[in-house]
């Protein structure tokens, strides 16, 4: 995991000339002095902005200010009316600056989200709770102590006692399972969470039929969101394997293997961007809220255990995720370094030039950073000859959408135009909003590291969890987004699975395609063609 973000973190839009791969930057504050440094490292920097400016705009209310965060329905009318509780009758140990929950124990920020007879938390609250709470306790040690602050304290341990009061309290509690249950499902596939989860709703459902019927609900939609993750994962692999074995099929007899290309599967660059949509859509509704806070999670000061998430790891979507991007990128390089023609290489390029412009306008970002990523491999841009038989005006101009300069400027401007056109969608084309992810993560980055967890009081860091919550939530908003285009398997098939070289194969088939052009190239191509072509 640690090699994983000390990649993802690197990640920058390369250079022509710079392989896709996130690298690993260490002390990016002198790369300016280092006149050995990559000239990308050199002009795509991020600004480590802690708290975006906008962001504060937006900060949650303590009153029932929830539209923009995930929701789940009431499970009754009447009693959700978001009650925050006053500074003044509030539980002891929460503070509030200008009517926002600003900080608090973690006790007291536990009991802030346990409902009562006369009080349901805000659902913005559950949210940013729920969330950034596994930074300081265990999801399964969460729900322990709301099960016991359940039982006890609303005394659910005897039904019998105040048939009354439990008919008032147990549609809160099982609305608050509810919206556990379904905005954050992995947290579940921990045992320990699944017991005390079957012990609360058995009591609740022992004391009234609806409520027997309402757990049953929430048990179903719960197993039925399990499956579907263990289904996916399970495709995932399949997926993978296929990918392998064509790859060793194209070692093995590289002349007799017929390498078939994207040309000759679609030739349409719309719907070649179409299903890289769908493929980006999909991988994205699979990814948990709470990946974002599990990869960025480090051990609690005032924990003397070791880290929340160093015992258990419900999900990898994410990382799958961006192995998703790396692919396509070696995709694309692999399709145009592969034909032995230059005419046939220039018509690749093109074709992708046009499918990354179709993906800018579906929306398509993260695709359309993939595809720019692996243009500017260094073997396909050292392919000059190919280059000068490719009309780039397009080229050009969707590389400055995506310029690192002022922090990616004008790819955020893009962003929040596609943003505001999926807000007032008629179609469900216009709501596709798809990042480019790895930005999307290295701004939580920074919002995580720029702001500590907690005060020197050691109380919880609130104000800096509504602004987690906030850029999760709108992430949350983009995945749901279902694709409209219509599925073609074949097109998806050879996305997914067709073989990729590696960057040495990518360098020999590019030296093969257009000589080398100095010593030193002349060098690395021997050394490939005695390594690469002798373990044919």
């Amino acid at each position: 995991m640690a090699k994983f973000l000390a990649e993802l973190l690197g990640c920058t839009l390369p250079d022509k000339g710079t392989p896709p791969l996130f690298e690993v930057r260490i002390h990016p504050e002198n790369a300016q002095d280092d006149p050995l440094a990559p000239r990308s490292l050199l002009r795509a920097r991020f600004l480590p902005t802690p708290v975006p400016s906008y962001y504060s705009k937006l900060r949650p209310m303590c009153g029932p200010r929830g539209d923009n965060m995930p929701q789940t329905p009431p499970f009754t009318g009447g009693y959700n009316k978001n009650l925050y509780q006053t500074k003044e009758e509030g539980y002891s140990g929460l503070y509030y600056h200008d009517n926002n929950l600003a900080s608090g124990s973690l006790e007291a920020l536990i009991h802030h989200l346990v409902p009562t007879v006369d009080y349901y938390p805000d659902r913005t609250y559950i949210f940013t709770f729920l969330l950034s709470s596994r930074l300081f306790i265990r999801p399964h040690e969460l729900m322990s102590k709301v099960c016991h602050l359940c039982v006890e304290q609303q005394r659910l341990g005897d039904l019998q006692a105040d048939k009354m009061r439990v008919r008032k309290i147990a549609p809160k509690i099982l609305q608050l399972l509810t919206e556990w249950t379904e905005t954050f499902p992995y947290d579940f596939r921990d045992e320990r969470m699944m017991r005390s989860l079957k012990e609360l709703t058995h009591r609740l459902a022992s004391g009234d039929e609806v409520y027997r019927k309402a757990v049953g609900q929430m048990s179903q939609g719960l197993i039925r969101r399990l499956t579907v993750l263990s289904q996916y994962e399970e495709a995932l692999v399949k997926i993978n394997a296929t990918a392998a074995e064509r790859l060793a099929a194209l070692k093995a007899k590289p002349q007799a293997s017929i390498q078939r290309d994207v040309l000759s599967i679609c030739n349409d660059p719309f719907t070649v961007a179409q299903q890289l949509t769908h493929i980006e859509l999909e991988r994205l509704s699979y990814i948990g809220p709470e990946e974002f806070v599990q990869a960025f999670v480090q051990k609690d000061p005032l924990d003397n255990d070791k880290s929340c998430f160093s015992d258990h790891k419900k999900a990898s979507n994410l990382e799958a995720y961006v192995e998703w991007f790396n692919r396509l990128s070696y995709l694309v390089a692999t399709e145009i370094c592969m034909p032995v023609k230059k005419k046939q290489r220039a018509r690749v390029m093109e074709f992708f030039i046009d499918v990354a412009r179709e993906c800018f306008n579906i929306g398509n970002f993260n695709s359309l950073m993939a595809i720019i990523s692996g243009m500017n491999m260094s073997p396909v841009s050292r392919l000059k000859k190919t280059w000068n038989k490719v009309k780039t005006a397009k080229f050009d101009i969707l590389e400055h959408q995506m310029d690192p300069s002022s922090n990616f400027y004008n790819y955020r401007t893009a962003l929040r135009g596609a943003t505001q056109r999926s807000l007032t969608a008629n179609s469900s084309r216009e709501k596709i909003v798809i990042p480019f992810f790895s930005l999307l993560i290295k701004d939580i980055y920074f919002l995580n590291e720029g702001c500590a967890n907690r005060l020197q009081s050691g109380h919880v860091n609130f104000e800096k969890f509504w602004e987690l919550a906030k850029q999760v939530s709108e992430f949350m908003a983009w995945k749901k987004v279902e694709c409209p285009f219509e599925k073609d398997r074949k097109i998806l098939q050879y996305l997914l699975t067709a073989p990729v070289f590696t960057e040495d194969a990518l360098y020999l088939a590019s030296y093969e395609s257009e000589g080398p052009e100095n010593n030193m190239e002349k060098d690395r191509w021997k050394s490939l063609r005695s390594t690469l072509l002798s373990r044919v």
